[in-house]
């Protein structure tokens, strides 16, 4: 009888530390993250479950989570356009920072299917959407994939480095999309 009591006891003991360190990791680590919306169509679709890690530096092109600034209890996922101290443009649907013409790869595919003659990405600069020429210190520039639907940083201006929840790394759900996002050559 003894056995067995102190053979519960070490089970118990093994699933509670299991679930303080699977508590610990969610906490400090990474945070699970369920897409809704279409603002990152083809990359992210709505419904997808991905994986973001905390505490990372962020760097141009990372799909960042964050606090929606205009709709308490909901979180936005956007792409990192601007990086502190960026002057940004949109100029004939080609993305400028800093002056310099700056390569988008990874809407190629959605810019493909477009068939209305418009624009994919609005023009604008930085100054028109925000009142500033630069992107701040501590802030970030952000906007969706999808860029006729995606509430941004067209419209919502800076994200600060401590709003940001985690950097997506890892696609959960569905299967056939199981693992790592590619990373974006810049």
């Amino acid at each position: 009888m003894k056995l067995k009591s102190k053979e519960l006891l070490h089970t118990v003991l093994y699933f509670a530390a299991f679930a303080l360190i699977l508590f610990l990791l969610r906490q400090f680590v990474f945070t699970p993250v369920v897409v809704k919306g279409h603002s990152m169509d083809p990359t992210l679709a709505d419904g997808e479950r991905v994986i973001a890690l905390k505490n990372t530096e962020i760097k141009r092109y990372d799909i960042v989570t964050f606090p929606a600034p205009d709709e308490p209890k909901k979180s936005y996922i956007k792409r990192v356009i601007g990086l502190p101290g960026d002057s940004i443009e949109y100029k004939d649907d080609a993305l400028y920072i800093n002056g310099k013409e700056t390569k988008e790869p990874y809407l190629d595919e959605f810019k493909s299917e477009l068939t209305d003659g418009m624009p994919f990405t609005f023009d604008f600069t930085l100054k028109e959407v925000t009142g500033k020429d630069k992107v701040p210190a501590g802030e970030y520039f952000v906007m969706g994939d999808n860029r006729r639907n995606s509430k941004d940083g067209r419209m919502i201006g800076f994200i600060n480095e401590k709003d940001i929840s985690g950097d997506v790394k890892f696609v959960l759900w569905p299967f056939n999309r199981f693992g790592t996002l590619s990373k974006v050559e810049q």
